[in-house]
C-alpha cells in the first residue's frame, strides 16, 4: 500500500506542477488578469492559438493526475473519517468535469470567428470558471478535515485548505457580479487558486511520505 500511496502523492505534486505550467504558458503569452474586459480576453485567444493549444494538450494528463491523487487520499484516510475524504474526492472529480468544459470553450473560442456566438461562449466560459470554485472548495474542505483527523496532514496545512476554500466559495458566490462588472472581485478566486496549488502540492508530498504506522499529528 505505501508504494501505491507514493504514486498518488507524486500525482498530486504533478497535478500542481502542470496547472502552474499551464498558467505560466498563458500568462507569458499575455493572458489578461482576472477582471479584465471581455474584448481583451477574446483578442488574446484569437492571437495566441498556439499557447491555448499547448495548454489544452496538457489538460487530459492534468485531470488524470488529480483523480489519482484524490483516490490515494481517500485510501490513506482511516475508515472513520472516510466520508470527509470522499466528499473531497467528489470535489476533485467535479472540478475535473467543469474544467473540461472550460478548456473546451477556450479551444473553441480560439478557433471561432468574432461575433455574437463568440461573446455568448465567453460568458459561459466565465460562468463555469467562477462556479468551479465551489468544487475546489469542496475538495479542500473534505480532504483537509479527513487528512487532519486521520493524521495525514498538520493543522497549518488544514488551515491553508480552509482559507483557500473560503476564498474559492466566496468567488463562486459572486460569479454573476464578476462577469457582469469586471473589477477586483476576480482577485478572490485568484487568491484562492494560489492557496489551492500550495495546498495540493503539500498534500501530495505528505501522501508520498505517509506510512500507515505514522501516528496522528493533529485533530480537528
Amino acid at each position: 500500500m505505501p508504494r501505491k500511496l507514493k504514486a498518488a502523492g507524486l500525482a498530486g505534486i504533478g497535478f500542481a506542477a502542470l496547472i502552474v505550467l499551464a498558467n505560466v504558458i498563458l500568462l507569458s503569452a499575455g493572458m489578461p488578469t482576472p477582471g479584465s474586459d471581455d474584448a481583451g480576453f477574446l483578442a488574446f485567444l484569437d492571437d495566441h492559438r498556439t499557447a491555448v493549444g499547448a495548454v489544452t494538450a496538457l489538460m487530459p494528463l492534468t485531470w488524470g493526475l488529480a483523480a489519482l491523487f484524490g483516490a490515494g487520499a481517500v485510501r490513506a484516510t482511516p475508515e472513520g473519517e472516510r466520508a470527509w475524504a470522499l466528499a473531497g474526492f467528489a470535489g476533485i472529480i467535479l472540478q475535473n468535469g467543469v474544467f473540461t468544459g472550460i478548456a473546451a470553450l477556450r479551444a473553441a473560442l480560439a478557433s471561432a470567428g468574432n461575433g455574437t456566438a463568440e461573446n455568448a461562449l465567453l460568458a459561459l466560459h466565465d460562468a463555469l470558471f467562477g462556479l468551479n470554485g465551489t468544487f475546489l472548495a469542496l475538495a479542500m474542505v473534505g480532504l483537509s478535515v479527513a487528512g487532519a483527523r486521520g493524521g495525514l496532514i498538520p493543522r497549518w496545512h488544514a488551515a491553508v485548505g480552509f482559507t483557500g476554500a473560503a476564498l474559492q466559495f466566496a468567488s463562486a458566490t459572486v460569479t454573476f457580479w464578476i462577469i457582469d462588472t469586471p473589477g477586483p472581485l476576480g482577485l478572490l478566486g485568484l487568491a484562492g487558486w494560489l492557496l489551492w496549488v500550495m495546498w495540493i502540492a503539500a498534500y501530495g508530498l505528505r501522501l508520498a511520505r505517509w506510512t500507515p504506522s505514522r501516528p496522528a499529528v493533529a485533530t480537528i
